[in-house]
Order: C-alpha cells, then sequence, then structure tokens
C-alpha cells in the first residue's frame, strides 16, 4: 500500500487540507483527515504541496499524430471520403509517441483521443490512460463517440476535390442522410441485412451507446450540430465551443457538456475570429458543464494546466478551473465512475504538485501516478 500524506488535497469536489491519500494496488483506498495508516505502508510527503486527480484531456490527437513528423505518423483524418463512420482510432493509436512522456511530465493521465475534422462524419474515439506498451494496457472505452464535423474543414476538404460537401448546407444535409439509413439498417429485420461496418457505429449512436462528438466552433455550426442531435433523438457533447459563450443560454437549456479549447493558438482560419478565454468565463457564468481541451498537437499537451491558469487569470475560478481539468473532463467523456476524482474505488490516477497552487508559473509536477504506479517523477530527470 502507498500513503501521500500531509498535503493540501482536491478530491475533484472540494479541498481537504493536511490530507491523506491511501492507495492499495490500483484503486485509491481512503481519501481524507485521520485516516488509519498500516505500519508496513509506503509513505509519501505531501507537506507544503498539492495532491490532485490526474488531469484529464477530453479531446486529443495524442498517438495519432506525432509532432514533427510528416505522412508517416499522420494517421488522425481518413480524407478519402466524406463518411468514415467505420474508422476506430484504436487502430492508430501508436503508445511510442512521445507526446505520452509529455503528458505524463505534465500531470496529464486521461486523454480522449479523436479521429481529425477533416469529414463530415469522421470515425470513432477512445479513451486511454497516458502510460502503457500496448493500446489494451492503457484502454478505458473503446467507442468513447462519433466524431462529426461542422464548419469549415470537411467542406475545405471535400469541396476543393468536387464531392460533397462543399457548403455547411451540403455537409449537414449528408449528415442527415446518412443518419436515416442508420435509422432504416436498425429496423431491418436482423435476418434480412447484410453487416455494415459504416453504419453499425451510427447505430450505436441512435441506441444512445455513445454520443456524437461534434466539431463545431462558430455558433450557428453549435445550433446545427444541436439541431441535428434533436432530429434523430441522440446525446452530442460541443467540441471546440470557440463561439459558445454567444448561446451560453441555449447550450445551459440543451443540457450538453462542451470542451472548450484550443484557445492557447492564433485564429488560424476565420472560423476562430472570436477566439478567448472570455468563452469559458461566459460559459461557466451561464451553468454550462464544460472542460478545458489542448486538440494536442494543436496546443502541447503539456501545456493543459496552463490553459487553466490562463482561463482563472481571466475569470474563471480556482476550483472550477481545476475541476474542469479532472471531474468535469471525466464527465464529458463518461469516465466519472473510474478516474477524475479521488474517492475511494476510483482509479488510482493522480499528481502531486510541488506547490499548492498548480497554476502558478513556478509550480511543476513532481510525482504522477496512474493506477498506482509512479509514471513519472521529477527527481529521477
Amino acid at each position: 500500500m502507498l500513503a501521500i500524506v500531509g498535503g493540501k488535497i482536491f478530491t475533484g469536489r472540494h479541498i481537504i487540507e493536511e490530507g491523506t491519500v491511501l492507495i492499495n494496488g490500483d484503486k485509491i483506498a481512503a481519501v481524507g483527515n485521520n485516516i488509519t495508516i498500516p505500519s508496513d505502508c509506503r509513505r509519501i510527503s505531501a507537506r507544503g504541496k498539492l495532491v490532485t486527480p490526474g488531469l484529464i484531456d477530453a479531446h486529443t490527437h495524442l498517438g495519432v499524430m506525432q509532432e514533427g513528423v510528416n505522412w508517416q505518423e499522420a494517421d488522425i483524418n481518413e480524407a478519402t471520403e466524406p463518411v468514415t463512420s467505420q474508422v476506430r482510432v484504436i487502430d492508430a493509436i501508436n503508445p511510442k509517441d512521445p507526446g505520452f512522456q509529455d503528458a505524463v511530465r505534465g500531470g496529464v493521465t486521461c486523454v480522449q483521443v479523436l479521429p481529425g475534422s477533416s469529414n463530415v462524419i469522421c470515425g470513432v474515439g477512445s479513451v486511454i490512460k497516458t502510460h502503457g506498451r500496448v493500446v489494451e494496457e492503457m484502454l478505458i472505452c473503446e467507442h468513447s463517440g462519433l466524431k462529426v464535423a461542422f464548419g469549415e474543414n470537411p467542406k475545405r476538404e471535400h469541396g476543393q476535390n468536387k464531392r460533397l460537401p462543399s457548403t455547411r448546407m451540403g455537409a449537414a444535409a449528408l449528415l442527415r442522410q446518412t443518419m436515416a439509413k442508420a435509422q432504416d439498417y436498425l429496423n431491418k429485420d436482423a435476418e434480412k441485412k447484410e453487416r455494415n461496418l459504416q453504419l453499425e457505429p451510427i447505430v450505436r449512436v441512435l441506441q444512445k451507446k455513445m454520443p456524437l462528438r461534434a466539431h463545431a466552433h462558430r455558433s450557428d455550426d453549435i445550433m446545427t450540430a444541436l439541431r441535428i442531435a434533436r432530429e434523430f433523438q441522440v446525446d452530442i457533447t460541443i467540441e471546440h465551443c470557440t463561439e459558445g459563450h454567444e448561446i451560453a443560454d441555449i447550450l445551459k437549456q440543451a443540457g450538453v457538456s462542451v470542451a472548450v479549447g484550443p484557445t492557447l493558438t492564433s485564429r488560424s482560419k476565420f472560423e476562430l475570429a472570436n477566439l478567448g478565454w472570455h468563452t469559458v468565463r461566459e460559459l461557466d457564468k451561464a451553468g454550462v458543464p464544460l472542460c478545458l481541451i489542448t486538440d494536442h498537437p494543436v496546443i502541447p499537451i503539456g501545456y493543459l494546466s496552463l490553459c487553466g491558469a490562463l482561463a482563472v487569470r481571466e475569470g474563471l475560478g480556482w476550483e472550477t478551473a481545476l475541476a474542469a481539468l479532472t471531474i468535469n473532463a471525466a464527465r464529458h467523456i463518461g469516465i466519472a465512475d473510474r478516474t477524475g476524482s479521488l474517492e475511494p474505488g476510483r482509479d488510482a490516477d493522480l499528481v502531486i504538485w510541488d506547490h499548492e497552487d498548480p497554476f502558478h508559473y513556478k509550480t511543476k509536477v513532481e510525482k504522477t501516478f496512474i493506477n498506482g504506479k509512479e509514471v513519472y517523477a521529477a527527481q529521477s530527470e
């Protein structure tokens, strides 16, 4: 067993001063004050430091788009046709991507990996831990959502090749058309239909076994995503949500969770004209559930905590920002029963910071644990 003692603990829900986290194997056994620690338990002092759940990046391309390489390691977009719901990101994740080491150095213990956004229907994402030899050792959820894309990317990618869609209208029409085909496929007598790998993931969405993960920056694109989700009565999350502040009340009423980012970047295209940290501040004021994302490698994953710091600087509450990087991110990707908080029975994914404020510019990750195993220690470098 392992006991992390004497530190300030952010559980994902509240603060415990001078508390203890007790770990038994790969699970958290106890959290709080006055915890009975077995005599043979290994102890780590966290006095004067902060202990948090491992950070979670709910929207990345980690392992499928390695930094600094060209086509050899670019497995992010199967852009040969606009509907590729049959592709699964799990089949392209490379655990040897150096980004995984950057993740644990930055305290990131879990990520959702999604296909890119060149297509209208892009493929199926997965949720993984950030340490392991093979994906099977890292996997939490193989089918975490079906990525769909609105806005500039699919119309640029396919319109320039003279195929549908070349407009936002075309993209929405193609998504509706494909979802309607999946409805017909779902309703067919099982004995009369051949297996269709392109429609099967959409059937899972229609059955609410996984949500749509909708890439949408502009407020009008967000509204189109919500409109289609209502038409087909499916669950949806909004990914990026750059202009979400303009329709925060509508997002709140719709009851959707949003992943905001990458905000620590330039306005590289027209639909990012209103990019800024004010988005998370206004969404939070409206009560919209949100998390912060890097969209790695757009922002290197090691800067996830910096995104939290900048959001705090611009008005987001300190605990709210930490929640956006932990428990809210876990809820967004459907794994809050496993990780994102320090509670008995949860996976022992946690971080010890060398200062009580992870958003201070001098604060560093001292240790990172995944499944109770120390996967990073600053002093070892």
